[in-house]
């Protein structure tokens, strides 16, 4: 880069250069990864690997017009600053920037989970332990050390609003995408309302107190290191039931089955037993919500990445192996008592 800047005193809230070298360095650095080739985009962010002095960084940015179709409450990098001393192994964030929009963050020289070990292969022994440490952590921090709730957030134990919260932003998507993809939904035996038999259920949910939740730790946003587990993307973490955590966690790792037994008893291990009072039944009502949700939110994205034609031969073939499953997964939470075939999606999408 031919700049030189230092990281010191980062976690302290110092800048990452000082006086007014310090712009011209995150301008650089901003500038550089918007060029750069090294990149690894989620569907929200675009993270660029940029090499300094120092060591590498990563540059977050925004995707520009990106679909959002999960419910956010706070930004980001002020999240990551809160939890900073109170949650560890989570990348610190050196600078945010909001005009233009991106955050600048540690690099953690590790693996991905998701390349370690993929859907079908078993996690590492120490992955479960990790999480479990993870959500004890969570527990621990307050909400006055967090950014400011939106305005009307539900009050602490009402799970019922909660959960309400999260499938209007599900309805949302429904509502925004069925006139571009309602014939897709209905010929992949999507019911007139998907969400019928999670609504109807969650009036029962049980109060519990609130807590911080990351809401998204999946293979992707884990990376693992000499024995430990990093922690990245918070983009979509949440002020809420303890036992949503859970059940996103166990839907998007998809588990072998004693893995998923590990994973439940880490979870409940790691939290008081208020936080996990009739959590077995609920944890169903949420997974419910998960699996019509992944339904609806990916046969969109799917089908959209598979009809930019930017996806390898490779890659379109395994979104078709997922959407099938998740497809098949809401079925069997509709009570619909039909399978799709892999053949079927594949025939529906490119005849669109």
């Amino acid at each position: 880069m031919g700049t030189e800047y230092s990281a010191t005193g980062a976690r302290q809230g110092e800048e990452i250069a000082a006086g007014g070298h310090a712009a011209g360095v995150r301008n650089e650095l901003y500038r550089v990864a918007l060029g750069g080739s090294e990149r690894m985009a989620g569907f929200y962010n675009q993270n660029m690997r940029v090499d300094t002095p120092d060591g590498p960084v990563v540059v977050r940015i925004p995707i520009t017009g990106a679909d959002r179709m999960d419910l956010t409450i706070w930004p980001e990098a002020e999240l990551m600053r809160a939890i900073d001393w109170t949650v560890e192994r989570v990348p610190r964030v050196l600078f945010g920037s909001d005009e233009p929009r991106y955050q600048v963050l540690d690099w953690i020289d590790g693996e991905l989970l998701a390349n370690v070990a993929p859907h079908g292969v078993r996690v590492p022994g120490h992955v479960v332990d990790d999480l479990g440490e993870l959500f004890r952590q969570l527990g621990r921090v307050p909400l006055e050390w967090l950014p400011p709730l939106p305005l009307g957030w539900p009050a602490d134990g009402d799970t019922a609003g909660f959960a309400y919260r999260l499938s209007n932003v599900t309805a949302d998507v429904l509502a925004t995408f069925t006139p571009e993809f309602g014939d897709l939904f209905t010929a992949l035996g999507f019911p007139k309302d998907p969400l019928e038999p999670i609504l109807e259920r969650w009036s029962t949910l049980s109060p519990r107190p609130f807590r911080l939740l990351h809401t998204d730790l999946h293979r992707q946003n884990m990376i693992v290191k000499a024995g430990e587990t990093y922690f990245l993307d918070w983009e979509l973490a949440l002020w809420g039931d303890p036992v949503y955590d859970l059940a996103v966690h166990l839907h998007k790792m998809a588990y072998e089955p004693d893995e998923e037994r590990s994973a439940r008893a880490a979870w409940h291990a790691s939290v008081p037993a208020e936080a996990s009072t009739q959590w077995t039944s609920d944890l169903a009502i949420y997974l419910g919500h998960e699996r019509v949700k992944s339904a609806v939110v990916d046969t969109v994205r799917y089908t959209k990445l598979i009809a930019a034609g930017t996806e390898t031969p490779a890659a379109e073939a395994a979104l078709l192996d997922k959407l099938t499953k998740k497809v098949n997964a809401a079925h069997a939470v509709w009570g619909i008592g039909h399978v799709i075939s892999r053949q079927d999606v594949e025939l529906l999408i490119e005849r669109r």
